[in-house]
């Protein structure tokens, strides 16, 4: 299964794949086949993506979300603030993370031994279970280069090494979230040319929160660069999508993304109309590939999509049949 996962050319062989990992997971994963039950949706009712059920994203602060009885090999959680209950991802098969990021990274950036990798995560250090420094772990040692590294709080060493690489033609990403990114260009000028930035989003409590255009427009006028790079992940997702500017996100071949009617969570939406964001990840084949998260969006025609904001008080109407 993870070599037609990771194999997939055509908008049918999606198809087929999404259809076959449905019926698997209706099929071995309780938590998934109760939410079905609860809709009256079976397999055999079934033939295109858009009738697939979404699992509520805030089951995986809840319940074990396992389509696998294999044994549990990592444990991703989110961040949450304090007091807060946090998503845990339950993964058995680390390969299907590792591939999906691997092979989605060489798709939209090319060869990761060409980068430096510079990373400014200091919240996502700072705790454990964190899927994106794990992720940004291994680029670092896949780059095979001495100076690629983490930093925590150390922004003026981190200032000195990024504008003598940059200096010097060396290609750099630098992934950051985005309230240190935003500590970093208070500190520091930089006129980068050589540096990709991107940025993955949140403020954590740290700061005020800001819209997407704001946040890059400030970057861009921090760093001189001419756009701001993002990830889209969560702790709930094996993959990833990318934006190389403008807050339009590409999805690698195994992820797509659909968008649904806030006011009633089963109707699918056509593309261009804004609405809760749901996602299909191929890769989450041992735990669910079909979620409904919190997100507010948009899908384009020819597939990109963008984050517009999130549901008020995370209230997903007519989602939420079993989450209490």
């Amino acid at each position: 299964m993870q070599k037609k996962i990771f194999n997939i050319q055509t908008q049918e062989e999606f198809t087929a794949v999404a259809l076959e990992i449905f019926k698997h997971q209706f099929n071995n994963n309780k938590v998934y086949r109760s939410f079905c039950d609860l809709l009256y949706i079976h397999p055999s009712d079934v033939t295109k993506i858009e009738q697939i059920p979404f699992l509520p994203i805030q089951f995986f602060k809840t319940r074990e979300v396992l389509s696998s009885k294999e044994k549990i090999a990592e444990i991703f959680t989110s961040s949450g603030t304090t007091g807060s209950i946090t998503s845990k991802h339950l993964v058995t098969d680390i390969n299907y993370y590792k591939e999906s990021y691997l092979k989605g990274f060489a798709h939209f950036y090319g060869n990761i031994e060409d980068y430096v990798v510079l990373a400014l995560l200091p919240n996502y250090l700072e705790r454990k279970g964190s899927s994106l420094v794990f992720m940004v772990d291994d680029l670092i040692a896949k780059s095979k280069n001495s100076e690629s590294g983490f930093y925590l709080n150390n922004l003026d060493e981190l200032a000195k090494k990024l504008i003598n690489l940059d200096k010097n033609g060396q290609k750099v990403l630098l992934i950051g979230v985005s309230f240190a990114l935003l500590d970093l260009i208070e500190k520091h000028q930089f006129n980068l040319k050589n540096t990709i930035v991107m940025e993955t989003g949140g403020m954590k409590g740290r700061r005020k929160e800001l819209i997407r255009n704001e946040l890059h427009q400030l970057l861009k006028s921090g760093f001189k660069v001419d756009k701001i790079h993002s990830e889209y992940g969560m702790t709930e997702l094996l993959s990833q999508a990318y934006s190389k500017g403008n807050g339009i996100f590409e999805t690698p071949n195994w992820m797509q993304i659909l968008t649904r009617d806030t006011e009633d969570a089963l109707t699918i939406l056509d593309k261009e109309k804004t609405g809760g964001i749901n996602v299909i990840d191929l890769a989450n084949y041992n735990s669910c590939s079909f979620i409904a998260t919190q997100d507010l969006g948009k899908v384009h025609k020819n597939g990109t999509f963008e984050i517009i904001g999130r549901f008020d008080n995370s209230d997903i109407r007519g989602c939420n049949l079993m989450v209490l």
